[in-house]
Parts: structure tokens; C-alpha cells; sequence
């Protein structure tokens, strides 16, 4: 397999496993890279956990970790490997023909428009025509998965998005730096001010009734306001293994921008 014809998408979170989900299952060569220890909520649905299991499946689609020198064995058994690689060095290395940045950090974090033949930035921190060359708006409403080459996508509001009624009440947060050790996991049904875990000397408590959507991974050290979990109020287990919409927008958005930089047939070539 030739490197002229991987992409390269920078982190393994929610919405970068939606991207890689699609793309790998469309017959494209994905890699992924991230931190040693991501700090992914949803888990159940993010690729990241295969850096602490080995392994992850999300709908039928396996993704391992491994080493820079395995990803090409990696790819030609017909998984997605991901390499522990916060810097991406990987880019540099192997000279992707695409490079995404899913990490979603509000911030570029040092994605270049010269580090692939189509760069391409997910959310705000990147100005279209500079930094990359396509921005994907990632803000829930008409504008999700737009494709912007000029400017940036819309600021950050910090405020989650709506789910049954319900916003920054169903996302949880850590109330002091320390480690987080849970009661509860991924899937479990909980009520208003039902204890979910503990950082330090503080229970975290569920604010709605509903399903643990996402929990960060056990024993993390958060800082103080860092996101550690939401809670879905719709109650259906099920979409805890389930791709969001969100996800599949963006990553048909990401599909798009590809098929309109290079055309559709370049790929068979």
C-alpha cells in the first residue's frame, strides 16, 4: 500500500471515530494518532479505548494500536491502526495524501495547510485558505457539516448541545483537580442526584435521570471543570453503541470535501 493514499486523521474522540468509521468503511486507508492517555468521554463509540484495550470495535469496524512500523500490516488485514503519537510525527514521517484534525480542541494545535495535499480542520481554531483547506462547521443546527474554504467555523459557545430539553444540566463535570473513580458505567440508568463517582472528597452526582451516554475512562486525573460524562435524558441504552447523528454528519462532510478536492474516480487509480 502506497502512503500517498492514506489519511491521516488526528485524534480518536467521538467525532474523529465517526470521520474514521466512515472512511475505512468506504475502502479508504485511515490512521489514526492521539495522546497515551485520551481523555474521550463517549467512549463506547470512540476508538481511543483501543489505546487502553488493544483493541476497539465500533460497528463492526475493529481499529488496534500499534506501533508506526505496523500500520502498514495494520491496514492489509482491514483494520484502523492507531499510533500514540501527540505530536503526529506520523505526517511527517509517511507524507499522508490527507490529513483531518478531529481532535476538537477550539484550537489549532499545529496543523499545517502544508502538511498534506488536502488538510482539512473540524470545528473552530482553524481559518480556511490558511490553516487548512477546508473548515467543517461542527455546530449543531443548519449549518452542521458545511464546508467552508474561507474563514472559520463558528466560535465555541460552551454550551452543549440540546437533547430532549435538556443542555448543560446532562453534561458532568469535575468539580476539583484529582482522580476520577467511578460507581457507575456506561449504559447504566441513573436518577436526579444519584452518585455516579468521586474526584478527591467530592461525589459526582447526576443533575437528570437518564443513561450514562459517556464517562471518561477510570482513574483519569481531570483539572478542575473538565468534562467527565453526559447523561442522555431519552433513557435508550442502545445509543451508547451507537455513531451519533452529529458524527455521521461530519464525517459525510469530510467524504465530500475529499470527493470535491480530488474527484471521484481519483481514487481508483
Amino acid at each position: 500500500m502506497e502512503s500517498n493514499k492514506i489519511i491521516v486523521i488526528k485524534g480518536s474522540g467521538e467525532m474523529a471515530s465517526g470521520v474514521a468509521h466512515c472512511l475505512a468503511d468506504c475502502h479508504f486507508a485511515v490512521v489514526m494518532t492521539d495522546i497515551p492517555w485520551p481523555t474521550a468521554i463517549r467512549r463506547s463509540v470512540c476508538f481511543a479505548q483501543a489505546i487502553f484495550k488493544g483493541t476497539m470495535i465500533i460497528e463492526g469496524m475493529t481499529a488496534k494500536c500499534v506501533p508506526l512500523s505496523d500500520i502498514f500490516p495494520t491496514l492489509a488485514q482491514g483494520q484502523i491502526p492507531i499510533v500514540i503519537d501527540p505530536e503526529a510525527r506520523i505526517v511527517q514521517e509517511i507524507r499522508p495524501l490527507v490529513v483531518i484534525d478531529a481532535i476538537l480542541a477550539k484550537k489549532n494545535l499545529g496543523t499545517k495547510i502544508q502538511d498534506a495535499e488536502l488538510v482539512i480542520g473540524l470545528g473552530p481554531g482553524f481559518e480556511a485558505g490558511k490553516d487548512v483547506h477546508y473548515c467543517i462547521e461542527t455546530m449543531r443546527g443548519h449549518s452542521l457539516g458545511q464546508l467552508i474554504q474561507q474563514g472559520t467555523a463558528l466560535p465555541n459557545t460552551g454550551i452543549p448541545g440540546d437533547i430532549a430539553g435538556f443542555t448543560a444540566e446532562r453534561v458532568l463535570y469535575a468539580p476539583e483537580q484529582g482522580i476520577f473513580k467511578p460507581c457507575k458505567d456506561i449504559g447504566d440508568f441513573v436518577q436526579i442526584e444519584e452518585q455516579i463517582g468521586t474526584i478527591g472528597d467530592h461525589a459526582i452526582q447526576a443533575k437528570i435521570a437518564g443513561v450514562i451516554r459517556g464517562l471518561i475512562y477510570p482513574l483519569t486525573l481531570c483539572h478542575k471543570g473538565q468534562k467527565i460524562g453526559d447523561i442522555d435524558p431519552r433513557g435508550n441504552p442502545k445509543y451508547c453503541w451507537q455513531i451519533s447523528d452529529k458524527a455521521r454528519a461530519l464525517a459525510g462532510a469530510v467524504l465530500r470535501a475529499m470527493i470535491r478536492h480530488f474527484g471521484l474516480h481519483f481514487w481508483q487509480k
